[in-house]
């Protein structure tokens, strides 16, 4: 194929389709709820008080962020807080007057104080009158450097698991291309630095544990795909099926293979090939001359979900990972033009995010693998390439509304959708898992 038409059909295609600091922990087992007392069904409102010690404003407004992005909580602020802060020492809720705290609607105070070997955490419970939860978090870097940012942002995600018993995704980060490379950027919008050489680049994303990114590249003999190392800086070319088109790869969940999408004049399937780099891909699909792209594994790694024009358009289908037991996910029967393509599933295993053509535009949808009930998520402008969060809530996807381009971040429960890229031209939004080891 003509390395323009491999161009055309790439492109073609692509539309056709935070680990926490080590803390000591000295109430409650981690990963259960603290129990503090609020409304079912409401966000527990939380107070973050002055920090205090080096950098401590710098602390506070991250962690404040950090957890009104999470969604879970209400992080309350204003002139009130400010005020009854000033005249409360805290020092482990002897100078902390409850009563004062629950007239202004908090469920919970986060005290915390930056030291010469961390953070010192304090969780107090406003109705039970008590401190309920401690922890001691070390910092690493320099003061606002990406490496002491992430360490702020696990303590965000550990505060959030102590007060609703799940962690928060403050500890991650979201690929994307913009022009000819592909970029970085933190969950909270901060850091943004690219993270491939110049050159005509797709359909980025992340290995489970962060350290390895992979994408499309337009090389001479067509589209590779490329395997980069986010620590070492070394790049490779996953070479199990040369020439061509080779685009959307996808890394499995324990990280030891990728499955993405091969293509010729005879149309495109999935493949699954070992990063090791030995033997042949395995081959997933069979389109006899239809095109298979856009491959997404199920969390357990069995099967995947995929795009195909099997039978006749674009939807979205599952299959186990060696072909077998083929299904028809998305249904003919909504919506008015048969189109749906770029799956995602979610990491709980409930849902696969993707985006239908509806009045002429592209909108991210959800439909349920228990029950098939499908959920159109946006309505403003052109939206599509969803990708979801860790926390199986969230989703990061590529918007017009804005009049270019941009990626916005959406809260699943609330419809709560915020902007996350300014920079013109960012689209393939792909969210990393839990940043644990790798900064």
């Amino acid at each position: 194929m003509p390395r323009s038409a491999l161009v055309v059909c790439a492109l073609a295609l692509l539309t056709l389709a935070a680990r926490p600091a080590p803390a000591q922990d000295t109430t409650t087992q981690r990963g259960v709820r603290i129990g503090l007392t609020y409304q079912p069904g409401t966000k527990p409102g939380v107070v973050v008080l002055p920090v205090t010690g080096p950098d401590g404003d710098s602390v506070r407004a991250i962690l404040q962020r950090d957890l009104d992005y999470g969604d879970r909580i209400e992080v309350i602020t204003g002139d009130a807080i400010t005020s009854t802060a000033s005249t409360q020492t805290g020092g482990g809720g002897s100078a902390i007057n409850y009563g004062v705290w629950k007239s202004l609607g908090a469920a919970a105070l986060v005290e915390a104080a930056v030291g010469p070997l961390g953070v010192h955490v304090v969780i107090h419970d406003v109705t039970a009158k008590r401190a309920v939860r401690t922890g001691d978090f070390s910092l690493s870097g320099a003061p606002q450097s990406p490496e002491w940012r992430m360490a702020v942002h696990g303590i965000s995600d550990e505060i959030e698991r102590w007060i609703t018993g799940v962690r928060g995704i403050a500890r991650t980060r979201i690929l994307y291309v913009r022009g000819n490379r592909v970029y970085v950027i933190d969950s909270d919008g901060y850091g943004e630095r690219a993270v491939s050489d110049a050159g005509t680049v797709l359909a980025p994303a992340w290995s489970p544990d962060g350290r390895y990114i992979a994408y499309s590249r337009l090389e001479r003999r067509g589209w590779d795909i490329i395997v980069h190392d986010l620590v070492t800086g070394s790049s490779r070319t996953l070479a199990a099926t040369p020439g061509g088109l080779n685009t959307t790869p996808a890394f499995s969940p324990d990280g030891k293979s990728i499955a993405y999408a091969h293509g010729d004049e005879n149309g495109t399937d999935i493949y699954i090939a070992s990063l090791a780099g030995n033997g042949r891909a395995q081959r997933v699909t069979v389109g006899r001359g239809t095109d298979n792209i856009s491959p997404s594994f199920s969390p357990d790694g069995g099967r995947v979900a995929f795009t195909s024009g099997r039978s006749g358009h674009p939807e979205v289908y599952t299959a186990d990972v060696d072909g077998s037991n083929v299904e028809l996910l998305t249904p003919f029967n909504f919506g008015d033009q048969y189109y749906r393509s770029n799956p995602d599933w979610s990491p709980d295993g409930r849902l696969i995010a993707f985006q239908s053509l509806l009045n002429g535009q592209f909108q991210v949808m959800t439909i349920s693998l228990r029950d098939r009930t499908v959920k159109q998520l946006t309505s403003e402008g052109v939206n599509e390439d969803p990708s979801w969060a860790p926390d199986a809530r969230h989703l990061v996807f590529t918007s017009s509304r804005t009049g270019v381009k941009q990626l916005f971040v959406l809260d699943t429960e609330s419809g709560r959708a915020r902007q996350l890229t300014h920079a013109a031209g960012a689209r393939l939004g792909a969210w990393s898992h839990w940043l644990d080891h790798v900064q």
